[in-house]
């Protein structure tokens, strides 16, 4: 299940990143000290030198973490067939961990999900990741890695928002969904099974990104607070509800498939009542 993720324990290595990136600059040593400290560089490798990979890799993160999900809902796991799992992304990381191990683990490994920049720099589980461009429009390749994927055996795990949830109207949640996973699941005549994730980053991460919004700041700087997200996430119970599979005749030509993709969300939030 993980011989493919990577074949050597990779660590988070600061002082390489910028001595990759800056050129001949020079970043004063309080600074590197505190980007350090900022990613939790020491806590996240005491984790990576463990070398676990793949579905192990998630099952473990969230033991490392103290993370305790109880999940209900394991009887509308479908025994066969190929199916789409679609989730809220409230946390951007525990979340992820969380469905991963579990789909994971119900099908042997035998799974791919949409990762959105902040999951593709954990390498530990790249052997599943269908890169996704949740900025724009997709690259010719990265389309033709998501329709291969959805061709194949394998479960699909997406994450329709493309980014963890933000503040929107007072209330934490998912920005609008995209319709892929409504199209591509017609396409190769797969179910759709809603899960529901609880949970909500700290009230900072929302202050920068409506902070960016503000200011036109294209970067989603955002993203880069979402290691700590994962430290301040230890020890906390959290909820995951796997809804009832969703016969793919549901999405008739009568609707869009980005309205399509709108009533799943509404159905996934429904899950939490």
């Amino acid at each position: 299940m993980s011989g493919k993720a990577v074949n050597q324990t990779v660590l988070v290595d600061v002082d390489g990143i910028i001595a990759g990136r800056a050129g001949k600059r020079h970043f004063p040593a309080f600074v590197v000290r505190w980007i350090k400290s900022f990613v939790h560089q020491d806590f996240l490798n005491g984790y990576f030198r463990q070398g676990k990979l793949g579905i192990e890799f998630a099952e473990g993160a969230l033991e490392y973490l103290r993370a305790r999900v109880s999940v209900s809902g394991m009887e509308n796991i479908p025994a066969e067939g190929r199916h789409t799992f679609v989730c809220n992304h409230p946390l951007g990381g525990i979340d992820a961990l969380a469905v991963i191990a579990l789909i994971g683990r119900a099908y042997d490994g035998s799974i791919r999900f949409s990762a959105n920049d902040f999951l593709m720099n954990v390498k530990q589980l790249a052997e599943y990741m269908i890169p996704v461009n949740k900025m724009g429009g997709q690259a010719a390749s990265l389309i033709g890695q998501i329709d291969e994927a959805f061709a194949s055996e394998h479960q699909i795990i997406w994450f329709p928002a493309g980014k963890c949830s933000r503040l929107i109207e007072g209330k934490v949640q998912d920005t609008p969904w995209r319709k892929t996973f409504i199209s591509k699941s017609r396409q190769s005549g797969r179910d759709i099974v809603p899960m529901w994730f609880s949970g909500q980053n700290s009230n900072r991460f929302y202050r920068l990104d409506r902070l960016c919004a503000k200011l036109k700041i294209k970067t989603n700087l955002a993203m880069f607070c979402l290691p700590d997200e994962l430290y301040r996430g230890q020890d906390k119970d959290y909820k995951l509800v796997v809804g009832k599979p969703i016969p793919i005749e549901t999405f008739t030509p009568d609707k869009r498939d980005a309205e399509w993709a709108e009533e799943v969300r509404r159905r996934v939030y429904s899950l939490a009542e």
